[in-house]
């Protein structure tokens, strides 16, 4: 009996039954207590003609006697069982969806209480198994990663020796491109994958430090960077943002040679804006450079650098913050990065 009551059907169900016992009880002995009762004497009144006619005496119930205050018992309790009942139900969903939203942050976030009732403790064990095996699944990964990394990397040095014996300048020279080329989208893509499978928790950022920081650091490399407004310090992932920032800046500066940040605060986001007066992307393909190794033709090429991954790994940048990251043109030309990024 006891388990058939720790499940959510048993519980919900417990609570409405008591709530409907209790309500009804309340009703009848109000109606007990407080209904008319029989006449308890005979009241004589006198005629015309002197005679008395016997009427029965009639009972005066108080106010409160009426079916009003049993009726609002009744609505009261089962609005109550009604309340406790959508809380049994939901709270188990909350649990989970919380985890779920840790999980989406830290991988290494600690597991599910395995408690409650049959469902929630059934629902918390499976959750708890699958983030056990995408922690595996990571670690396998990662352990892949740097097989292939040196693997690669191995054979690829060799090459690079051997095209010192080669005689023909054009063929040598075409040949380390296609080398250079292939070293460094390993490099990118190893990046992007370390990227992805990086946690980090948050902290409070003085993201206009960053961007002022990030500026200086290009303006010392001899690249035109600007940076303008302000904003107040935000909770955010800090390598996560810079990685996201240095990105775009890269990217306006790749294909355009100069970069302006702007930052637009408020109560309910942080706004930063990367302009450049470049080639721009034409509308129905700003949303395809999101995906990985994606490449334009024209400027916007291997020629001008890159490998197609700095925007994807900005945009997920972006979401890991529980933001989202969108492209529009620039008045005048030119491509303007927004970065919106929630306070709440």
């Amino acid at each position: 009996m006891r388990n058939a009551f720790n499940t959510l059907f048993g519980r919900l169900f417990g609570v409405l039954l008591v709530a409907i016992v209790l309500a009804h009880g309340l009703t009848i002995f109000w109606f007990h207590h407080y209904g008319p009762p029989p006449p308890t004497g005979d009241l004589y009144v006198q005629m015309a003609d002197g005679s008395f006619i016997p009427v029965h005496k009639k009972h005066q119930r108080p106010w409160f006697g009426g079916p009003v205050v049993p009726l609002t018992f009744q609505v009261i309790t089962l609005i109550i069982a009604a309340w406790y009942g959508a809380k049994l139900l939901s709270r188990p969903i909350q649990r989970l969806s919380d985890a779920a939203e840790r999980l989406s942050l830290d991988l290494d976030s600690p597991p599910l209480n395995e408690s409650g009732p049959r469902e929630a403790r059934q629902a918390a064990s499976t959750f708890n198994l699958m983030q056990r095996r995408i922690r595996e699944q990571v670690s396998q990964r990662a352990r892949m990663l740097g097989a292939v990394s040196h693997d690669l990397r191995t054979p690829l040095s060799r090459l690079k020796l051997r095209l010192e014996q080669i005689e023909d300048t054009r063929l040598q020279g075409q040949m380390r491109q296609d080398l250079d080329d292939m070293i460094g989208m390993l490099d990118a893509t190893l990046s992007y994958l370390h990227e992805q499978r990086t946690s980090e928790t948050r902290h409070w950022l003085d993201v206009q430090a960053l961007v002022e920081s990030l500026s200086e650091n290009a303006q010392d490399q001899g690249c035109d960077v600007q940076c303008a407004g302000s904003c107040t310090p935000l909770q955010v992932q800090p390598m996560a943002l810079r990685s996201g920032l240095n990105n775009l800046i890269d990217n306006a500066l790749r294909y355009a040679g100069g970069a302006r940040v702007e930052l637009t605060d408020s109560r309910e986001a942080l706004v930063i804006r990367v302009i450049d007066h470049g080639p721009g992307i034409a509308a129905d393909q700003r949303e395809a450079v999101f995906e990985p190794f994606f490449r334009l033709e024209g400027s916007r090429n291997r020629n001008s650098g890159g490998v197609g991954l700095g925007m994807t790994i900005a945009r997920e940048a972006v979401e890991r913050l529980g933001g989202h990251l969108s492209l529009e043109e620039t008045p005048g030309g030119g491509l303007t990065a927004v970065m919106w990024l929630p306070r709440a």
